[in-house]
């Protein structure tokens, strides 16, 4: 595995980023049926599209996917992936299968040197691990919350900004 990138033209790691965007956003179309996702699907005009808020984006399949391109061009997709998941687990209907899915979450995004680590304060991580004791719906509320306020401030406005959005609200509806 190649630890410096710099070495790398710019034209590489431009395209690099590029492709791992667009495979990101098929992935994640893919995750998302695999976990049942429920999103609008709705046609809508490229008005309609400038007046999404944050929540409205995350609503609808075509900003999420959006938006999720965008954060892996930015090298950040574990946020919504993150937040996915959290959302996937507190719709969990098997009492029994709760403990499982709370440790898979904590090992994929919460424990130090997790694959998709998300950035959280030492008190958040240690309300978590305190709530792995006897994981309920609720255990990764705060988690998610923080995340989330995260994507909605910092994440969100730069996205609105890119390309990847100025392509959204321009592309005809068919």
């Amino acid at each position: 595995m190649c630890r410096s990138l710099e070495h790398l033209p710019i034209a590489c790691l431009e395209r690099a980023k590029e492709l791992k965007a667009r495979f990101g956003s098929f992935l994640l179309k893919q995750e998302l049926n695999i976990m049942g996702h429920s999103q609008k699907n709705d046609k809508l005009t490229p008005a309609d599209r400038q007046k999404w808020s944050f929540h409205e984006l995350l609503a609808h399949k075509e900003g999420l996917c959006a938006f999720t391109t965008f954060l892996a061009s930015e090298y950040s997709e574990e946020n919504i992936a993150f937040y996915l998941a959290c959302e996937d687990y507190r719709n969990t209907k098997s009492s029994s299968k709760l403990c499982a899915k709370a440790r898979k979450i904590y090992e994929e995004f919460i424990a130090s040197d997790a694959p998709k680590e998300v950035n959280l304060d030492h008190e958040t991580r240690n309300i978590i691990l305190k709530n792995m004791e006897q994981p309920t719906l609720s255990c990764f509320n705060l988690a998610q919350s923080k995340i989330y306020t995260l994507m909605e401030k910092d994440c969100y406005p730069r996205f609105l900004k890119s390309t990847v959005y100025q392509e959204l609200i321009t592309q005809l509806v068919g």
